[in-house]
């Protein structure tokens, strides 16, 4: 379906105004040409207009001889036929007129009018005298040399030739700055992306087009953007896994080298077996939520009952009480998401509150409605962390507290939960509450008609039952 402002209609537009436009100038510069070439310049008429005021002078001052003698002076400077007639078109000198020449003065010209070339004999022009018109005019056969249209040819080669050549090479210019230009641009990033510069960008005003080459080219941009954001992370994966690595593999040396006891060095060797197998899961499954690109399966969940779930484990895991994990949202909280990323970021978030809190602490989870969407909080008692660092706390293997790898988590739950839900379509980030951080979550939410009457907890219960949850004494995230 072609939008409004397709690239077609301008393509339209153009090639249509084109054609227009050079219709209209050729007839117009075509009809100013043909005329301003059928009249006499003014440098001829003010010399016919002289030969009139001469033959009126001769008149006055010799009469018929002057006039004859001024005639025969004539016929020496110009070649072609001339007489001198008065009102009634009778010769005032000169030999009487012939029939030819009687007819042909019934079609005379003034030299104001334009000049027909369709007649093969030069046209006889009349010019009465300046003084007197009254009393006799000159009847002179344009002289070859004044007639005009002398550089029809030439101006025809403009008209027809030279300038629609310049206003096609314009409509060139025109295509080629429209099309080529941003194609060029489009060509240029792949060879960038192809030389590993993944920084390379379009230029802004090829990205702010509003036809389908915009839209490639943000489609272009974005895919460098994600491109350079994909191997950047990978790259920052890799640095930190094996970073993170050297730590559980210097102990095992250790204990393989010091350790005597078989007992305890099994003990030593499964504790840090899982470690690295929990730090490695973790990764790669960050990794595969950055690089899977597929639509989620979106179904209702009410985060009530998701809640109720996760609390259960997580009191399992943790030795707390349930009363210490407090929810009040309303049971009306219906968003939509997928069940299992869901719970496994409530549930990463939940653990982070969990080992941040105090011996005595409270962790809440609370929302309000904001339009088509539910804005939830989950909130510690820990104290929260700086300004500085509200969002490098998502960023993979951060640990602000500087505790030993493995110990309290490998600074990989939140960024899993973050990935999950903007996967979802929402939107997860932090802020300093009252007594600690408050992580905040922004879901789609779904209406809740219809719902009302199916058990709240079923689904949920049934899917995550099934999925593998750490067991007691895991390592949190």
């Amino acid at each position: 379906m072609l939008g409004r402002r397709s690239l077609f209609w301008k393509l339209a537009v153009l090639l249509v105004g084109f054609c227009l436009l050079m219709i209209g100038l050729s007839y117009t510069w075509g009809r100013h040409m043909e005329t301003q070439n059928a009249f006499l310049s003014e440098p001829a008429r003010q010399l016919l207009r002289g030969y009139a005021a001469e033959a009126e002078q001769a008149w006055n001052q010799g009469g018929r001889e002057g006039l004859e003698r001024w005639l025969l002076d004539m016929r020496q400077r110009e070649s072609g036929w001339i007489a001198v007639l008065d009102g009634n078109l009778r010769p005032l000198a000169g030999a009487r007129l012939s029939t030819e020449e009687i007819q042909r003065l019934t079609r005379l010209r003034g030299v104001d009018w334009p000049m027909s070339r369709r007649s093969v004999d030069q046209p006889w022009l009349r010019l009465p005298f300046p003084q007197a018109p009254e009393q006799g005019m000159l009847v002179i056969e344009l002289p070859q040399r004044l007639t005009p249209g002398q550089y029809r040819l030439f101006w025809r080669i403009i008209t027809n030739g030279v300038m629609p050549g310049l206003f096609t090479l314009l409509l060139c210019v025109g295509l080629y700055r429209m099309l080529i230009v941003p194609l060029n641009q489009l060509r240029e990033q792949a060879n960038a992306w192809r030389a590993d510069q993944l920084s390379a960008r379009l230029d802004s005003r090829t990205i702010g087009r509003d036809d389908e080459l915009g839209e490639l080219a943000r489609a272009f941009d974005q895919m460098a953007e994600r491109l350079q954001g994909t191997v950047a992370l990978q790259q920052q994966l890799l640095r930190d896994l094996s970073h993170e690595m050297r730590t559980p593999l210097s102990r095992l040396r250790v204990a393989c080298e010091g350790e005597t006891d078989v007992a305890r060095l099994r003990e030593r060797l499964e504790r840090e077996l899982d470690c690295m197998q929990q730090l490695v899961e973790d990764t790669l499954q960050l990794a595969w939520q950055d690089a899977e690109r597929a639509p989620m399966n979106l179904e209702p969940i009410q985060l009530q009952a998701l809640w109720d779930l996760l609390v259960e484990n997580a009191c399992y895991e943790s030795g707390w009480a349930a009363q210490r994990l407090q929810c009040t949202l309303p049971a009306s909280c219906w968003v939509e998401g997928n069940l299992n990323h869901l719970a496994q970021a409530l549930e990463n978030m939940l653990r982070n509150a969990i080992r941040h809190s105090p011996h005595d602490g409270v962790v809440r989870l609370s929302g309000q409605r904001e339009g088509n969407h539910w804005q939830l909080f989950l909130e510690d008692e820990g104290g929260g962390v700086d300004a500085d660092d509200l969002e490098r706390i998502f960023a993979p293997f951060s640990r602000l507290d500087g505790s030993r790898p493995g110990d309290g988590g490998f600074g990989l739950g939140l960024s899993i939960a973050r990935s999950a839900i903007q996967r979802q379509g929402g939107r997860l980030w932090a802020e300093n509450g009252q007594r600690g951080l408050r992580l905040c979550m922004r879901l789609p939410c779904v209406d809740t008609e219809g719902l009302a009457g199916k058990p709240a907890a079923e689904k949920a219960f049934t899917v995550l039952a099934s999925a593998s949850l750490p067991a007691q004494g895991s390592s949190p995230i």
